[in-house]
């Protein structure tokens, strides 16, 4: 909270800090996730002045999460600046970007269902408002679409809480586990239903998708980042995850639910990339098709799949960030997303060119990079569970997604260089530094799977009670 604080302080010279002190705040974030024991993240506690106190809770699911938050906010935080020429608007970029986090931090660390609800719309609310940053008509429909269908989620999860709370009488995660497993009647499986409903909304899942390609495609540069690799993860699917293991556990109609939303949403979300020409539209079209996979995984209600589930959210913030981070940087030196009109830009552009092969690779599936790995767990949980068809079908799902990114390749960065654009030169810095990280994640991840699947992945398992 200190750092809104001093970002939100009206002195002139203060305001010139806020770059490099939000920058230190995703280092220090990130640092803390890799480096820092979950017993002594658990110790802390945040007092609200006179309305008390409450303790942060961290595990393995939460430590991923985190750690997802702090790389996608570096990122966004270095397109942002690179992309927003205005310095009261960069000011304001930051100062939202760093409420966002705020919002998902508390959303990772929280265990009451009421005070996840908060979080969730601190989230919500500071996300509506960077995609309405520019302020232009585009801007302005895609933040309405996605003010009004949250709106709809916040009533939706307010009711389910409201019924928990009728016939459990808690609203701690604990509480409402152990009063569900005591009993359970019409009125906590609706609630069940309705916030799932609400999480599959705020995650852009089929069929509550509508608002998420527009919101996308509208929004600055590094709010696409944001709001793509991490935002729509956090808010929707970590939600999901969360409720899911620590209080309505993995019933037959769950599962059902969960495998019926994540299939659809691999196939809709994957030919509907299929038709685009806008480089932002296509991607956010393949964004719900990849959180598909999250869904279909995490129904199999079994440890693997929750393990795939959790890796795969992890990879797709990092492959998908970067695609957002390359489009920006095509954006920028071209200036235009139609990607009809462009041709041959690794001539002229070989970075991009290259750290876009690799992200479309490993969200492809295609080994030996990160995203191949956790499509492999996915693919073999389903399998192992008995869901054979569902298998096949993410299996050819992945090359359809090897069908659009190779005609973006080709449409973008490969054949003949177009006339317009033979004096366009490489994206500064600020584009190529987070691009490049990115990169090198996505292949380290992949090179180092036996390290990362034993020491950050398997121990998520626990999770399941």
């Amino acid at each position: 909270m200190g750092g809104i604080l001093l970002l939100n302080l009206p002195f002139r010279r203060l305001k010139q800090l806020a770059f490099p002190f939000a920058l230190a705040l995703a280092v220090a974030q990130g640092g803390l996730a890799l480096f820092v024991p979950a017993d002594l993240w658990n110790r802390a506690v945040v007092r609200l002045g006179g309305l008390g106190e409450f303790r942060l809770t961290v595990d393995r699911l939460s430590i991923v999460l985190l750690l997802s938050i702090a790389v996608v906010f570096f990122s966004a935080l270095l397109v942002g600046r690179a992309t927003i020429a205005d310095g009261s608007k960069r000011f304001e970029f930051i100062n939202l970007l760093v409420l966002t986090v705020v919002g998902m931090n508390g959303i990772v660390m929280v265990r009451d269902l009421f005070s996840l609800y908060v979080f969730l719309e601190v989230a919500a609310i500071a996300s509506f408002v960077l995609v309405c940053l520019n302020r232009d008509r585009d801007a302005l429909e895609g933040g309405f679409k996605y003010l009004i269908l949250s709106a709809v989620a916040t009533v939706v999860m307010l009711t389910a809480i409201g019924l928990l709370l009728m016939t459990t009488g808690d609203t701690s995660f604990s509480g409402v586990a152990a009063a569900l497993r005591a009993h359970s009647n019409y009125l906590s499986t609706l609630a069940i239903a309705a916030f799932v409903a609400g999480l599959s909304i705020k995650g852009g899942l089929v069929p509550f998708h509508g608002w998420l390609p527009d919101a996308y495609t509208a929004a600055p540069a590094g709010v696409s980042v944001l709001l793509a690799g991490i935002v729509t993860k956090t808010t929707g699917i970590y939600t999901v995850i969360r409720l899911i293991t620590a209080i309505f556990g993995f019933t037959p109609q769950v599962k059902a639910v969960l495998l019926s939303i994540g299939a659809i949403s691999i196939v809709v979300g994957a030919l509907a990339a299929l038709g685009q020409k806008d480089f932002k539209r296509m991607l956010a079209y393949s964004s719900i098709s990849q959180m598909g996979y999250i869904i279909l995984s995490l129904g199999t209600g079994t440890a693997l799949g929750l393990a795939g589930a959790v890796f795969h959210l992890f990879n797709h913030a990092i492959f998908k960030s970067q695609l957002f981070v390359n489009a920006a940087a095509v954006e920028k030196q071209t200036g235009t997303r139609d990607m009809d009109v462009m041709g041959g830009l690794s001539a002229r552009m070989p970075v991009t060119g290259a750290t876009s092969v690799v992200a479309f690779l490993s969200t492809a599936g295609i080994p030996p990079l990160s995203g191949f790995w956790s499509k492999l767990i996915i693919i073999v949980a389903v399998w192992v569970s008995g869901y054979h068809l569902l298998a096949v079908l993410a299996v050819l799902a992945s090359l359809i997604t090897c069908a659009y990114f190779l005609s973006m390749q080709r449409r973008v960065f490969f054949g003949p260089l177009a006339e317009e654009f033979k004096n366009i030169r490489e994206a500064q810095l600020g584009i190529l530094f987070p691009a490049v990280i990115l990169a090198l994640v996505s292949i380290g991840v992949g090179v180092f799977f036996p390290y990362v699947l034993n020491s950050l992945i398997l121990p998520i398992k626990s999770v399941v009670g």
